[in-house]
């Protein structure tokens, strides 16, 4: 893939910061080389890879969710899902659909996937503005009619009182002989290359491949690439204000759903100009995960041996190129 000389890549000739946890700088070289036209091509089918406009990316999302939600309802049966806070956009594109059908929510179980915890491991004030309780109620739950919103019993963050049997919340919602956990785990692929908050400096507490794939809902420390995502996207550059830890699942919730929907929209969006580019921090990673080795070091790779919809909005298929723009 991508043979071409780009000297973005191939002058390249030194040993990445010591730490960085995946150290194979050849297969980083060789990701990033690849083009557009070679993005969605995928060994394994049920990986299926698909590039968005910007334009139809969030409300994309939002119709995944709904038509799962709707579907679920029309037979009867609760919905259970794990959802990011990251993609967001979404979701308020969501709230004005569910707001103009009158869709009722009641039978919907929202499991979100992390939530920051301080130095101590204790929880955040959910009414911090950086934290995901805040942001879900403020861009989400809210924005929906009364009448139509999910029971508070039905809304789940990880946290310090409930990360000891988070998976069997899940699996007690879903209710259903035989299921494993929950009917979709939505999700975008994190700069280190974490899920959820699941970074891969954690792959060193296991002994193998297969036992970092059970591994379930744990308090963490983040990585310094994930503090530094968050310190640009989230916090004005402001990086004393990320809190160290978090509450996360763990890769068994994401293997243990029935299906997996990524989407990746790491390219400069922002609430007030939609689209402002200069940010396109996602590039690489999502090239290295969906096309370098499934490793816990790079712990989205493991997508790649499930069925999962890994969705890239349009600017992230431009090529990786190097540039000092500031």
């Amino acid at each position: 893939m991508g043979a071409s000389f780009n000297p973005s890549i191939d002058l390249i000739n030194w040993e990445m910061a010591k730490f960085i946890p995946f150290r194979d700088m050849e297969t980083c070289k060789r990701v990033a080389k690849i083009k557009r036209e070679e993005l969605c091509k995928h060994p394994n089918p049920e990986f299926k890879i698909r590039i968005l406009p910007i334009s139809e990316f969030h409300l994309e999302m939002a119709l995944d969710i709904l038509t799962r939600i709707r579907k679920a309802a029309e037979e009867d049966k609760p919905f259970v899902g794990i959802f990011p806070v990251g993609p967001i956009f979404q979701y308020p594109i969501l709230a004005k659909i569910v707001n103009a059908l009158n869709i009722s929510l009641k039978h919907v179980h929202f499991f979100f996937m992390d939530e920051y915890a301080d130095d101590k491991g204790n929880d955040i004030n959910p009414e911090w503005p950086g934290s995901f309780h805040y942001t879900m109620n403020k861009v989400f739950f809210s924005q929906i009619k009364p009448e139509l919103r999910p029971p508070k019993e039905q809304v789940h963050f990880p946290s310090k009182e409930n990360i000891e049997y988070y998976d069997d919340l899940i699996r007690e919602a879903r209710g259903e002989r035989g299921a494993r956990g929950a009917h979709i785990c939505y999700g975008g692929t994190g700069l280190s290359g974490h899920l959820a908050f699941w970074d891969p400096h954690l792959a060193y507490e296991y002994k193998s491949l297969e036992d970092w794939k059970k591994a379930g809902p744990r308090l963490v420390d983040l990585h310094p690439i994930s503090i530094m995502q968050m310190t640009f996207t989230d916090m004005n550059g402001a990086w004393a204000f990320v809190p160290p830890k978090a509450y996360t699942i763990g890769p068994a919730q994401v293997l243990n759903a029935d299906y997996r929907g990524w989407w990746n929209d790491g390219c400069g969006m922002t609430w007030k100009s939609g689209y402002v580019a200069g940010l396109t921090w996602q590039k690489f990673i999502i090239r290295l995960v969906a096309h370098g080795p499934v490793t816990p070091l790079v712990p989205c790779s493991i997508l790649q041996t499930v069925p999962t919809d890994f969705v890239i909005i349009e600017p992230l298929a431009e090529d990786v190129t190097i540039e000092i723009t500031a």
